[in-house]
């Protein structure tokens, strides 16, 4: 198994990580409700709190945060000595949203909570373009014996302009863009699959279907989950993988091909982003035990717009 530095612990259900210039990473703690920096020395301070459920954040053209807030969507469940995201409980559901949240005053702004009248369920994770557009999911809610089919969204920063992408899509959750900017990428977490479109436009693709074989990237045989995922410089698709046998970092290369499993021993395996010299140290989110990890990149790193 590959060796990690523990950067820090004690987080609650740790996700979106960002490393930042400043040798910091700055994360969400879902169960905590709250935006955290973590130091190098790992040393912890709060920037803001989220309630609802913060998700995936990323840094915006202007210096802001942007989060994606499932608005609750999971309950905590503690399991074994793990903390799993178990059953929506309306009662603790505020609406999903995405907000922009300011550094340094830690204050936080709705800019969306629907699209074309169509509520958003519970947003997910989210990748800024070259030109300051954000692409995200929403993975949408289990409850009970329903599940929504959700989409993929692009939207402005300002509040002036959202708009529904690609759909349907099944639990969608990590997003991000290849290297040079003309790739999609998303993984869906229950069926264990990453998918791909070409982008045309700001905010435009090519037609996508799920029953199109054109569309898929990759999928894992048995039973192998999809979290969120970030693209390093050689355009691998790196994403978390969810499991009892085989959780850690899956890397796909460009063409669909698994190159290689990094295994991380922790089952809830959900981030992971790139920073440090030249972007080649890899920070992960080991939201079962609730730790931040980083370890040398064996590949190109690649530093994310905005950042």
């Amino acid at each position: 198994m590959t060796e990690f530095t523990e950067i820090a612990s004690g987080l609650r259900f740790p996700e979106g990580p960002i490393a930042m210039p400043d040798g910091s990473v700055i994360l969400v703690e879902m169960f905590g409700k709250v935006i955290t920096r973590v130091l190098p020395d790992g040393s912890k301070q709060k920037i803001a709190d989220t309630p609802g459920g913060p998700n995936g954040i990323a840094v915006g053209p202007d210096g802001a945060i942007y989060l994606c807030n499932n608005g609750g969507s999971f309950s905590e469940v503690d399991f074994l000595g793990l903390t799993f995201p178990g059953p929506f409980n309306p009662d603790n559901y505020i609406g999903g949203r995405i907000q922009r949240v300011d550094i340094a005053s830690g204050k936080v702004t709705d800019l969306y909570t629907e699209c074309d009248g169509i509520k958003l369920r519970g947003p997910n994770d989210l990748v800024f373009d070259k030109q300051g557009g954000m692409w995200f999911t929403d993975h949408g809610i289990r409850q009970h014996r329903t599940s929504d089919f959700t989409g993929i969204y692009y939207a402005k920063t300002d509040g002036s302009m959202i708009k529904e992408v690609i759909f349907p899509t099944e639990s969608p959750n990590g997003i991000g863009l290849s290297p040079d900017g003309t790739k999609l990428y998303w993984a869906e977490t229950h069926t264990g699959r990453v998918y791909q479109a070409t982008i045309t436009a700001p905010g435009e693709t090519t037609p996508f279907s799920p029953i199109d074989p054109s569309g898929l990237l990759c999928g894992l045989p048995g039973l192998q989950l999809f979290d969120s995922l970030a693209v390093d410089g050689d355009g691998n698709v790196c994403v978390a993988t969810l499991g009892l046998q085989t959780a850690g970092i899956t890397v796909i290369s460009p063409d669909g091909e698994v190159l290689e499993q990094i295994l991380t021993g922790d089952p809830l395996t959900t981030n992971i982003c790139f920073g440090g010299p030249d972007n080649k140290t890899a920070y992960i989110t080991l939201s079962g035990t609730g730790r931040l990890v980083s370890m040398p990149w064996a590949y190109k790193g690649l530093k994310l717009n905005f950042v």
